[in-house]
């Protein structure tokens, strides 16, 4: 049987998101003081420098941005290959203190933001650990992990699989519902 793709977010759309998210966390952290934000590699490190491009557009001010490769940190990554790519950790600044918000493309089963919570630990004691995605999928949850801001609730079946294409890696702006 083919599968059939369904495009359920465009530029536009994912924009849009953004810029909600944006304001939601600046509101919610009452600005931005002692604010960053975690891009999780490879999606969450986009979407983190869009919100942070955003946020500057409306306080004038550039949060600090890092990027986190939870591979190793995965109670998966045998499953998934014998030879994991890694890709590189760069926090350039001290977590302790900061109210950080992990970024991430999808949340589906949370097992990538447990593992994300895990490597922040390694390095130090953040104030409040918050959670950003641009599609939270509704379906597949293994733990109780919740987003704070997210662009999209998508209600799937579990045989279902979301991409998220950015321009970013090679592609458009686009967010599609692959279905059986």
């Amino acid at each position: 049987m083919a599968k059939k793709n369904t495009t359920i977010m465009i530029a536009p759309d994912i924009e849009r998101s953004l810029t909600r998210m944006a304001l939601q966390m600046m509101e919610d952290n009452r600005g931005i003081k002692k604010l960053a934000l975690i891009g999780i590699h490879t999606g969450g490190v986009f979407l983190a420098d869009r919100l942070r491009k955003i946020i500057k557009e409306h306080e004038g001010l550039e949060l600090p941005v890092g990027y986190l490769d939870i591979t190793l940190y995965r109670d998966d990554w045998s499953l998934v290959s014998q030879n994991p790519i890694v890709k590189k950790t760069e926090i350039p600044f001290s977590v302790e203190e900061y109210t950080l918000i992990l970024v991430d493309d999808v949340l589906y089963t949370g097992r990538t933001i447990r593992a994300a919570l895990d490597a922040i630990m390694d390095l130090g004691r953040p104030r409040f650990i918050q959670l950003a995605v641009l599609i939270n999928r509704q379906c597949g949850r293994e733990l109780p992990i919740q987003p704070n801001y997210w662009g999209l609730d998508v209600h799937e079946n579990l045989t279902d699989h979301v991409h998220v294409v950015l321009q970013e890696k090679g592609g458009r702006d686009e967010v599609v519902l692959e279905s059986d």
